[in-house]
């Protein structure tokens, strides 16, 4: 007869505070069900601390189905986990084996400062995304959706690349912690559509500028972020990125290419 739970060992990354250093810690956790999610396991290790009076471990969390991107956790070395195109929110506890032990971590890099525990300061998104990414429109009334034509080929892209929910599983995957994959998906999402043109010059400098100021690292193209994006995003909008943005250099000027861009 098939097992309906599993005992687990757990190595958990504990970290008081930004400044303080931190370690793993090991939890042994009983009778949790196959079924559960992975975060439904941890709010179970959660209520066994509590109840045997110790501190609960601190991770983010929102939508619990794979949309806000705040469950980001770094799971046996893989960001979200083991299995392609999930969140961390949607991997199961069916995908591990009775008695495993499992390496719980938040993810490294210098732009994702620890908060706490396997909580990370992802705000740098935010500001890399306030640098440029909105588009000139008339807020009256919606428009018309056929009064712009747009090729499905395009259409399709852009949405394929909008569909990034900025969980920073790229930035965790890559070696040198690029946000490039990112940035290029933000960008692209524009790009593609003509209502995106009036800015895009602007958009391309001022985003990757922003993001080199953040202090994320090199490009160099091993694909490591595509691999573990939850979503799907393709590197083809770094390819994307680097040809706009050299075009953008040449037809207006702007800084030089910083820690974060990538010229490939």
């Amino acid at each position: 007869m098939e097992s309906t739970s599993l005992n687990l060992r757990l190595q958990v990354w504990r970290q008081p505070s930004t400044q303080a250093s931190g370690k793993f810690e090991t939890y042994e956790l009983p009778s949790v069900p196959v079924h559960a999610s992975f975060l439904e396991m941890l709010d179970l290790l959660n209520e066994q601390l509590i109840t045997e009076g110790r501190e609960p471990v601190a991770f983010d969390h929102d939508c619990r189905e794979g949309i806000c991107g705040m469950c980001s956790l770094y799971i046996n070395g893989r960001a979200h986990g083991p299995q392609q195109g999930t969140t961390t929110c949607q991997l199961h506890m069916r995908h591990f084996e009775d008695g495993e032990t499992i390496t719980i971590e938040p993810f490294r890099a210098k732009a994702f400062p620890v908060v706490r525990d396997l909580v990370v300061n992802r705000s740098a998104f935010d500001r890399i995304q306030q640098a440029g990414g909105y588009i000139t429109v008339n807020t009256g009334n919606a428009p018309d959706g056929n009064a712009v034509p747009i090729p499905k080929t395009d259409a399709d892209e852009a949405f394929a690349a909008a569909a990034c929910i900025g969980c920073g599983a790229c930035v965790a995957a890559c070696k040198n912690a690029s946000a490039m994959l990112f940035v290029s998906a933000k960008v692209s999402q524009y790009a593609l559509l003509p209502q995106g043109q009036p800015e895009h010059r602007e958009r391309v400098l001022s985003m990757v500028q922003a993001m080199d100021e953040e202090g994320f690292g090199h490009c160099t193209n091993t694909g490591a972020c595509e691999a573990e994006c939850p979503k799907g995003i393709s590197v083809e909008n770094i390819a994307r990125l680097n040809r706009s943005y050299l075009g953008a250099q040449f037809s207006g000027g702007g800084h030089a290419a910083g820690g974060g861009s990538s010229m490939a």
